[in-house]
């Protein structure tokens, strides 16, 4: 309730078939989003929950040893990874070599084990959380698996009129279910539109001139990025602005991505893939700030349709003849006429047939 921004963030991660990074105190209904999400999509959901002791072989299976017709073999038996929503609940409680039994999942949609793979089924989505209050004995998420994420949403606290609206819902008599709207199958073909919807090449190069803006050793970089910032973003990056950009063009209506979607989708697009530098951690600086420099320093460049009108007025334009200035150069002798030509001087007057012969 009251949370429209990360619902349609979180709607935007499963479209994109990719995942995303929740970060919140606990209470927020960060668990109840993806529940509620599986209930909505006729698809299988499982919950992980992340703690120091969890190995690989808990989340994506093992094989086990089973009597089969009298002898014994080695059956694979599958982890809670294999749904279609999977909830990783404070996956930053887990050693890294817990979290890194995710990497293969996530990026290929497969999982290997004993030299086997087993795909998963389509749409795989997995969202996972984390609290940012309790961090002594929990273990950051690598860069690598960072960059996994489509978006790293941050869960606001709710006003008060949706705590009121969530304590008549939630401390009453009756119970509020969500209904099934749309299957696996939809979910999958909608994924399909979504990477359909056309883009025109200017907003792209805008997209991978924001991306390029991340990186400190770039000429478009603002000075908060050379000051404070040591790495940039990957190029999953500019990926996941294109992405999330004719998603929400479809989600407004639209069916081609403007310039206004890059700039909406780039903060949870981008905040979890900038690393900062010492001065910027000591000086207070946070990646949404980077990230809003970077916006305002960057422009758009106009299309390539208004760049040829321009260049068709330009050239239907007459142009003036250039004056030529004749310093140093000699007047030209003036021309005399025939008659001034013809004219001898002679001591005896010509007949008048050789007279008039003589003149023009």
């Amino acid at each position: 309730m009251g949370q429209a921004a990360l619902v349609r963030q979180t709607l935007t991660g499963l479209l994109a078939n990719s995942h995303v990074l929740l970060e919140g105190v606990p209470g927020l209904g960060k668990t109840m989003l993806v529940r509620t999400i599986a209930d909505v999509i006729d698809c299988t959901f499982n919950r992980i929950q992340f703690t120091p002791d969890l190995m690989p072989a808990d989340i994506t299976g093992t094989n086990i040893l089973i009597e089969e017709g009298g002898q014994r073999v080695f059956r694979f038996q599958p982890g809670p990874i294999f749904a279609n929503l999977v909830l990783a609940d404070e996956i930053n409680r887990a050693t890294p070599k817990t979290q890194s039994s995710l990497l293969e999942a996530m990026q290929e949609h497969q999982v290997t084990v004993a030299r086997q793979r087993y795909p998963l089924e389509a749409p795989f989505f997995v969202l996972a959380t984390q609290n940012p209050l309790e961090m002594e004995g929990t273990y950051p998420l690598p860069e690598a698996q960072l960059d996994r994420f489509l978006f790293k949403v941050m869960v606001p606290f709710p006003s008060e009129e949706d705590l009121i609206t969530i304590m008549d819902r939630t401390t009453g008599s009756e119970s509020v279910t969500a209904e099934k709207t749309c299957t696996a199958d939809e979910i999958v073909e909608m994924q399909r539109l979504a990477r359909a919807v056309p883009i025109a090449p200017h907003v792209t190069a805008y997209a991978v001139s924001v991306l390029a803006a991340t990186h400190p050793d770039q000429p478009r970089a603002p000075g908060i990025v050379r000051d404070y910032v040591r790495y940039g973003g990957s190029p999953r990056g500019a990926q996941a602005l294109v992405t999330a950009g004719k998603i929400y063009a479809l989600l407004d209506g639209r069916f081609n991505v403007a310039i206004d979607d890059i700039r909406a989708v780039a903060l949870p697009s981008l905040r979890h893939r900038i690393i900062l530098n010492f001065e910027g951690e000591a000086e207070g600086i946070t990646t949404e700030a980077v990230v809003r420099a970077i916006l305002e320093a960057v422009v758009a460049r106009p299309s390539s349709s208004r760049r040829s009108a321009a260049s068709e007025r330009w050239t239907a334009r007459p142009r003036p003849r250039p004056l030529r200035p004749r310093i140093g150069r000699r007047p030209a002798p003036a021309r005399r006429s025939c008659r001034a030509r013809s004219i001898r001087p002679s001591s005896t007057r010509p007949s008048s047939a050789s007279s008039n012969a003589s003149f023009c």
